[in-house]
């Protein structure tokens, strides 16, 4: 069987002593995913990963839980918390200083190379969050 599937025999052995472990952690992960779409149809769908950990972990009648493992949980049950979209302003022009020269004169065609550089920036993302 491992030549026809192209495997070592260690890993398929790996594989076989694993098994018991992996349907373990996909029941606990079942249990766990029933207590997280609770938390999150109590709360409308508004809550994210990191809100329902921290409401979980608040239950002292169940172990502790990671954020992550709840953040994999929400995407394989496709669960997604809502966050406001913040609107990116990409210039704040300021009035103290002159705006530059058109150089150019808005015409892009160039008679023989190296004549004309032009760019563009259409949109640089915000890096301070806001």
């Amino acid at each position: 069987m491992c030549t026809v599937l192209k495997l070592t025999r260690p890993s398929f052995y790996k594989w076989k002593a694993t098994q018991a472990r992996r349907a373990s952690r996909i029941c606990a992960d079942a249990v766990l995913g029933a207590r997280i779409a609770a938390v999150f149809a109590e709360e409308d769908g508004l809550y994210g990963a990191k809100r329902i950990t921290a409401s979980l972990n608040d239950d002292e009648c169940f172990a502790r839980v990671n954020h992550k493992k709840v953040a994999r949980i929400m995407k394989n049950m496709k669960l997604r918390g809502f966050s406001k979209r913040r609107r990116c302003v990409t210039t704040q022009r300021s009035t103290s200083t002159p705006a530059f020269e058109d150089l150019v004169k808005r015409r892009f065609h160039a008679q023989a190379p190296n004549q004309v550089y032009v760019g563009d920036i259409t949109y640089l993302p915000c890096s301070n969050g806001s």
